[in-house]
């Protein structure tokens, strides 16, 4: 994606509401391997943060076989946490695949993205590998269950995570929260835009 082009898609994103994801699926996941989990409870959490509060620490193991910390991009990266439910349902398997068209969108706002569930390693391991890869570290959330999910006040009561996306400033503060209905894949158009601004506030 030129450089050139991102005014134009970021407009077309705030001026359709069409989330980002919808743009791209990758290879996809047979419809016969993802569990149909049904209509949930949109939300089933109280938040424990809110913009302007410092975001937790976490060290969390990644599917490459490494970790991944908050702390590693102090002073050097916006960190974007894009918690999903579950992997394997059919929601989550559309959302992290439509990230692949748009990451350009990230590096040109020095963002990290980072993918986080609550399921552990072996299985998020083999659904990225079934959805054709990701471009970002994907991380688990598994033991202590859930214990970032938790610190933000996104747990679910059932043990997943809420759906949601969280934007961390350089020093480590919270500049964007989006606690999604889990049916639905939230909008990448808001998120895009407090990027930019960011990046924007910090030239």
């Amino acid at each position: 994606m030129s450089r050139h082009m991102f005014p134009f898609l970021l407009a077309a994103v705030l001026l359709c509401g069409a989330p980002l994801s919808a743009m791209a699926q990758g290879p996809g996941i047979p419809k016969a391997h993802l569990f149909e989990v049904g209509e949930l409870k949109p939300l089933d959490s109280t938040l424990k943060v809110k913009v302007g509060d410092p975001a937790p620490d976490f060290s969390l193991p990644t599917i490459d076989g490494g970790t991944v910390s908050l702390a590693q991009f102090r002073g050097k990266k916006n960190v974007a946490l894009s918690f999903v439910p579950a992997a394997w349902t059919p929601v989550c398997s559309g959302q992290w695949p439509g990230y692949n068209i748009v990451q350009d969108l990230f590096d040109q706002t020095d963002t990290q993205l980072i993918g986080v569930s609550v399921d552990n390693v072996p299985t998020l391991h083999a659904w990225v590998q079934e959805m054709g890869g990701v471009w970002f570290p994907v991380a688990s959330d598994f033991f202590p269950h859930g214990e970032v999910a938790d610190a933000l006040g996104i747990l679910r009561s059932t043990g997943e995570a809420e759906r949601s996306l969280f934007l961390i400033d350089k020093q480590g503060i919270i500049r964007y929260i989006d606690v999604h209905d889990i049916n639905s894949r939230p909008d990448l158009g808001p998120l895009v835009k407090a990027m930019q601004e960011l990046k924007n506030a910090q030239n």
